[in-house]
C-alpha cells in the first residue's frame, strides 16, 4: 500500500462498513422471516379451506398464529437496534431494516385486510383491496422518508410502523361491519405518513412495549384455544392497542405544550428578578 493512501474499499479516508452479517442483523432477519411465515400461514389455510369447500372467514386460530408471527416480529424489531447499539452493527443494518419491515409491518397487515375483506359473509367490493394497498404504499413511504430524515428528537415523525400493522391487525381481528372496518384502515395508513409524533421506545419504555406484546400473545393464544370468556380475552389485548394509538399523539402534544409553557415561566422569572 502507498504511503498516505486509504485502504481498499475506504471512502473519504474512513473505514468501509462491514458487509458481514453480525448478531442484530440476525434479529432483523428473524423479522422479516415472521412475517413472511404469518403470510404463508394465512395463504395456506385460505387454500386449505377453499378446498374444502368451506366459505366465510378463516378460523379464530388460523389468525391467532399468524397475529402471533407477527408480534414476534415486532419484538425482533424492538431489539435489533439496541443490539446493534451496544455489540456494533454491519453496514447493511439499516438498509436490512426496512427490507424486513416492508415485509412484516407493510405487505404482511396488507395481506390480513385483503383476506378479511374477501372472505367475510358480506358482498364484498373493491374496498378491501384499497386500504390493503393504501397500508401497504403507507409503509414504503414512511420507511423511504425515515432512512432520509436526522434523527432530531425523541419522537417519531407519523406512526411507527410495528405499531401500525398492529393497530391494521386489531381491526381485523375486531371484525366491525365493512365500511367502518375500511374507515379504520385508511385512518391508520394516514397515520402513519402523516406529522404527528409518536415517542421513541427508549429504556424502560422498550421494556414495557416488550410486557405489553407479551399479554397480547396470551391473550390472543387463550383466544384461539377458545378459553373462558375468549371473546374477552381478545378485546382485553385489542382495546389498548387501540387507545394507545389513538392517545399517545395527544400525550406528546400536552407534553410538548407544557415544557413550553415551562419555558416560557423561567424566562419571565428571570426577566422580572
Amino acid at each position: 500500500m502507498v504511503a498516505g493512501t486509504a485502504p481498499a474499499g475506504a471512502v473519504g479516508g474512513e473505514p468501509a462498513p462491514r458487509m458481514r452479517l453480525v448478531l442484530a442483523d440476525y434479529l432483523t432477519l428473524g423479522n422479516a422471516l415472521c412475517g413472511f411465515m404469518a403470510v404463508w400461514h394465512l395463504a395456506a389455510a385460505q387454500v386449505g379451506q377453499i378446498a374444502a369447500g368451506i366459505s366465510g372467514p378463516l378460523g379464530r386460530s388460523e389468525l391467532a398464529v399468524a397475529v402471533i408471527l407477527l408480534l414476534l416480529a415486532a419484538a425482533f424489531d424492538l431489539f435489533d437496534g439496541r443490539v446493534a447499539r451496544k455489540l456494533g452493527g454491519s453496514g447493511m443494518g439499516a438498509e436490512l431494516d426496512n427490507l424486513a419491515d416492508v415485509i412484516s409491518f407493510g405487505f404482511a397487515p396488507a395481506f390480513f385486510v385483503v383476506t378479511w375483506g374477501t372472505l367475510g359473509p358480506e358482498d364484498r367490493s373493491v374496498l378491501p383491496l384499497v386500504a390493503a394497498a393504501a397500508v401497504l404504499l403507507a409503509v414504503v413511504v414512511r420507511l423511504a422518508r425515515f432512512s432520509c430524515q436526522t434523527p432530531a428528537n425523541d419522537n417519531f415523525t407519523g406512526m411507527p410502523c410495528p405499531f401500525g400493522a398492529m393497530a391494521v391487525i386489531t381491526v381485523v381481528l375486531l371484525d366491525p361491519p365493512l365500511y367502518v372496518g375500511i374507515g379504520a384502515v385508511l385512518l391508520i395508513a394516514w397515520l402513519m405518513v402523516s406529522q404527528v409524533e409518536y415517542p421513541k421506545p427508549r429504556g424502560r419504555t422498550a421494556y414495557m412495549v416488550l410486557a405489553w406484546i407479551m399479554v397480547s400473545v396470551a391473550c390472543l393464544a387463550g383466544w384461539a384455544m377458545d378459553a373462558p370468556m375468549a371473546d374477552a380475552l381478545l378485546y382485553a389485548g385489542a382495546v389498548p392497542v387501540l387507545l394507545l394509538i389513538l392517545l399517545v399523539p395527544f400525550y406528546v402534544l400536552a407534553t410538548r405544550q407544557q415544557h413550553r409553557r415551562d419555558e416560557e415561566e423561567a424566562l419571565r422569572a428571570v426577566g422580572e428578578s
